[in-house]
């Protein structure tokens, strides 16, 4: 089985993505999309757990900027209107089935779980359940590959492009607590 691309994950990542989430990060295999300074944007779940649990959700949304974004397209209805589209736009639901084919075979590349073969994330390919899901799954596989991803993105005025993230792990403060402190000197000191 082919993995699909996405930056393998270490140690700082797990650490940013723990902070985001509020809640120690878990089976995280890579991160599909990052923010422009680095910062994990969506990062690729094991399809099976570590404790045996199915886990369809490949793709989870975890920059706390895109989720919030999200959630305020998710209160303000979005879903029942994409929902509908769906109902109206045969070109629209073609791409929607085909989000979630690609879907299926990013995850089976990884893993083969057959409690979860034909469940994809987000209700695809038959309604729309989750906008963080499909926004992950957009961010993740890129422009034109999830058409519903890619309108609540538009949406939701969030950008990768534009980094508002905090200091997850107090990097700044160290860096700026460095360039406060006094240079090293290689002159002999006058006492020795």
């Amino acid at each position: 089985m082919t993995t699909p691309p996405f930056d393998p994950v270490s140690e700082r990542d797990v650490q940013i993505v723990t902070a985001q989430l509020g809640r120690p990060a878990r089976d995280v295999i890579g991160i599909p999309a990052r923010c422009v300074c680095g910062a994990p944007t969506v990062v690729a779940t094991k399809p099976r757990l570590g404790d045996g649990t199915p886990f369809p959700t490949l793709y989870y949304l975890c920059h706390p900027g895109a989720t919030a974004a999200i959630s305020t397209l998710e209160a303000t209805g979005v879903m029942a209107e994409y929902t509908e589209l769906l109902a109206t736009d045969d070109d629209l639901r073609r791409r929607y089935h085909g989000a979630h084919e690609a879907y299926l075979a990013d995850r089976e590349g990884i893993e083969h779980v057959p409690e979860i073969a034909h469940v994809t994330a987000g209700g695809m390919p038959e309604r729309v359940k989750c906008l963080h899901a499909l926004a992950g799954h957009a961010l993740a596989a890129g422009p034109g590959v999830n058409p519903l991803g890619d309108l609540a993105v538009a949406r939701s005025g969030w950008s990768p492009d534009v980094c508002r993230c905090p200091d997850y792990l107090g990097e700044q403060a160290a860096a700026a607590d460095d360039a406060d402190a006094p240079a090293a000197s290689s002159a002999p000191s006058e006492a020795g």
